[in-house]
């Protein structure tokens, strides 16, 4: 089928070509003879006949074609067997057109597509490697403890360890399985739908109360500035924004230290800044924390899935707005929210 491919396109080609120089050659020949008769040259045998002159345009059009035939389609079969390769999953394919500017065009923008394509899947192979790492982890600590429930010999006092251990085992699979979706959800989203003014400050108010339990655990003080203001948003999207921020915030601060949110007021934005006191952020990890499943603490001895601050990067960029860490050290560690008050 390729091979029938092949032949038709060059086909195509030199039949082009040979129309396009029969036509011209004949063109040739009546203008030359409309010439000769102007001048007046009429005598007989002064004039090639027509049968000899499309013989001679037949035998020139027909080498013409079978030598040029081959310039055209080469080009294209490059980028045929470059779209075969990115079909049959070869997400390294490139080629390299030479030739006019528009086939310079042409790779360039074929390459960018392949590597596009390329860092796709390996974003996909990661994501599907971590995430069943992720639950295949706690999936066997349940199983474990669970068997050893079975055990008559074990005391009251283990029995309850166990429990407690498979609860949080499943309230983990289940946090992880809440953030996949969530993430799936957002990251097919091109805008925000169901946006409502409300008092972002009253919703931070709500998430540390939620997280009460949380930071009075770790004997943390909590120190909140900042007036009511109103904002334009998904207020559910938003409420997920802060509950992971300040949950992370609380999971990794020292105990007996401050937790910190503030809010700032500026022009075009509102900023919120949400700080700790724990281990110092790395710079060169400060991006790569809001990517899927990354964790600082490569142990995994840490709580967590590494799916919250991509999710709240991904709901910002919805809004467009932006988190970053705004700084990182011995004093504290802080996240910077800016929020956009009025986005296009």
């Amino acid at each position: 089928m390729k091979l029938w491919k092949k032949v038709s396109l060059r086909l195509f080609f030199g039949i082009s070509y040979f129309i396009f120089m029969s036509l011209t050659m004949m063109m040739v020949f009546a203008l030359s003879n409309l010439f000769a008769d102007f001048v007046g040259v009429t005598k007989e045998g002064q004039h090639l006949p027509l049968a000899w002159f499309m013989l001679m345009s037949l035998v020139i059009g027909s080498v013409i074609s079978f030598i040029f035939g081959k310039v055209p389609i080469k080009p294209f079969q490059i980028l045929i067997n470059g779209i075969d390769q990115l079909a049959n999953g070869e997400f390294n394919a490139r080629i390299y057109l030479s030739g006019p500017d528009i086939f310079k065009k042409l790779s360039k923008s074929f390459n960018r597509m392949a590597s596009e394509l390329e860092s796709t899947e390996i974003l996909r192979r990661d994501f599907v490697n971590n995430y069943s790492h992720e639950f295949k982890t706690p999936i066997a600590s349940i199983a474990g403890f669970a068997k050893l429930l079975k055990d008559d010999q074990i005391s009251d006092t283990e029995k309850h360890e166990y429990l407690d251990i498979i609860i949080s085992e499943t309230e983990r699979l289940s946090d992880l399985s809440t953030n996949v979706l969530n993430l799936s959800k957002v990251e097919r989203q091109r805008y925000v739908s169901d946006k409502t003014v409300f008092n972002v400050t009253e919703q931070l108010r709500q998430v540390v109360v939620l997280l009460e339990g949380n930071w009075l655990h770790k004997n943390l003080s909590l120190n909140f500035e900042g007036a009511d203001y109103d904002y334009l948003a998904n207020e559910e999207m938003m409420y997920q924004v802060w509950v992971n921020l300040i949950s992370n915030a609380i999971k990794f601060s020292y105990d007996h230290k401050e937790l910190g949110i503030k809010i700032i007021d500026e022009y075009d934005n509102l900023r919120v800044l949400i700080s700790n006191q724990g281990d110092v952020i790395p710079v060169h990890k400060r991006q790569k924390i809001f990517e899927e499943f990354y964790q600082i603490d490569d142990s995994r001895k840490t709580e967590g899935n590494g799916l919250g601050l991509p999710l709240v990067r991904r709901i910002l960029d919805l809004h467009q707005s932006t988190v970053m860490v705004k700084q990182s050290d011995e004093k504290a560690t802080v996240f910077e929210v800016i929020l956009k008050k009025n986005p296009e």
